[in-house]
């Protein structure tokens, strides 16, 4: 569909009677017209390949009842605002320009009297820090040419949304079909159940409790716990990892927390980008966020797929897809990105690359992260199902191990927190935690160009990781 044919159109509300056939599913909309839904499974190595492409919608097949796809529609219908123009996207995405005001966020009871923040928050400003020069390595040297920055790809067309309008990328009716239910669409699984803890041999005392009966694994960094912090900031370079199975996905994030791990009460602020084909429908890497204020069980969601997070920019779509991507002893492109606290007004904003702001996180939404953070996690994360009875093969990462270093393995650098008195500083105590290395590892260092830094990842399933 060309962008001219689509651009401010509204979509109107389906209802009539449902019937099925042979070919897919049939819904009659006010008895007038026909439209039919191709509902797709595809979970073979193959057609990974080609979704990589954007070719395919990895939808499960199966007949929709018209009650359940009358819920969908309302919820969709509550999320995808009218917009005031709509951008095809080459990648297949359809954004949506949506006025300011208008957007999903303003619809959560918490902010029923919020007010967009229009001032400018304060930028943390980087502390001088003495630090010994190192001599560095011809390798180094290279690194350094050879680092590259990354767009989004509904900017391919040079369109943009208008001055007090935000991009929203537009869901639709296979994305709700994909997720387990229509109260999962859009939200982690429990990364643990609340009120377990699982210990892992080992692990440091105060390490966070990430190990999961869901099948979630980790290759992180941390603080310590305990510590008042304001904000974290990273560089982090962007792969295409591949991923098994459809309910599988492939991270990599700064978590800014506050709570307990043990309990129902803990507070999250993510970003970062990831690849999930249940989210999205494709294999791409994606800009994300995500929030919650009680242990991923009710509150928050990927992106803009619930009320809460405040957009401001016009420029960055959140779920859009991410371009170029690094490749192996080639370019490298990274993101940067920034979460902190505003010190005046207490929201929690995102900074996007060049700290160009993407949007707030109101402070409305949090108990504990309404004062401040705990700790800051920042890593890759998988969803290893187990579901050919052996060790997932979703990659993290570039799929190297840590070992494997620059132009291989994955990277976060320039580890950053921000301090009471909204200054970035670099993290130079971090411990670091990976549940199974023989699947996915974690190795940290520091420098003098790159402050602390680690590279992590993994092929998940191999002959040491059955």
């Amino acid at each position: 569909m060309e962008a001219s044919n689509i651009k401010t159109r509204r979509r109107k509300r389906w209802s009539g009677v449902l019937s099925s056939s042979s070919s897919g599913v049939v819904l009659h909309l006010h008895n007038v017209r026909l439209l039919l839904i191709h509902i797709i499974l595809c979970q073979t190595t193959s057609c990974m390949a080609a979704a990589a492409s954007g070719t395919l919608n990895y939808t499960k097949y199966r007949q929709v009842g018209s009650l359940r796809l009358a819920r969908i529609q309302k919820h969709l219908d509550g999320i995808n605002k009218t917009p005031v123009l709509t951008i095809q996207s080459p990648d297949g995405d359809i954004i949506d320009c949506i006025p300011k005001r208008k957007q999903p966020a303003l619809d959560h009871p918490l902010l029923k009297n919020h007010k967009i923040q229009r001032v400018r928050p304060e930028m943390p400003k980087r502390k001088k820090e003495s630090v010994n020069v190192t001599t560095r390595s011809r390798d180094e040297e290279e690194e350094r040419v050879r680092l590259k920055g990354v767009w989004q790809a509904w900017h391919e067309n040079k369109e943009r949304c208008p001055r007090g309008s935000v991009p929203i990328r537009r869901s639709h009716v296979h994305d709700v079909l994909r997720a387990n239910s229509l109260y999962d669409f859009g939200k982690k699984r429990h990364a643990f159940p609340a009120g377990s803890r699982l210990p892992m041999a080992g692990r440091h005392p105060d390490a966070p409790d990430v190990v999961s009966a869901n099948g979630h694994e980790h290759a992180i960094a941390y603080t310590g716990a305990s510590q008042e912090v304001y904000g974290a900031r990273a560089t982090i370079n962007v792969w295409d990892p591949s991923i098994e199975v459809v309910n599988e996905f492939s991270l990599s994030q700064i978590w800014v927390l506050s709570g307990s791990f043990d309990g129902s009460d803990l507070n999250s602020i993510e970003a970062g980008w990831q690849v999930s084909p249940e989210l999205y429908g494709d294999s791409r890497p994606r800009l994300f966020t995500y929030w919650t204020s009680d242990a991923y069980q009710a509150t928050g969601c990927y992106n803009l797929l619930c009320s809460g997070f405040v957009q401001t920019n016009s420029r960055i779509a959140i779920g859009a897809a991410i371009s170029p991507v690094s490749s192996p002893s080639s370019n490298q492109f990274d993101i940067s990105i920034l979460i902190w606290k505003d010190p005046k007004l207490g929201n929690w904003w995102m900074g996007f690359s060049d700290n160009t702001l993407v949007g707030y996180w109101p402070a409305e939404l949090f108990t504990h992260l309404a004062d401040r953070a705990t700790m800051v996690e920042w890593g890759g994360e998988v969803v290893n199902s187990r579901a050919n009875g052996k060790h997932t093969s979703t990659q993290m990462g570039s799929g190297h191990f840590a070992e494997d270093g620059f132009g291989k393995a994955s990277y976060f650098r320039n580890l950053e927190v921000v301090d009471s008195d909204n200054s970035l500083s670099s993290v130079h105590d971090i411990s670091t935690l990976a549940e199974n290395t023989n699947c996915y590892n974690i190795k940290s260092s520091y420098n003098t160009e790159w402050g602390t830094h680690f590279y992590y990842g993994g092929p998940g399933n191999n002959p040491r990781c059955p």
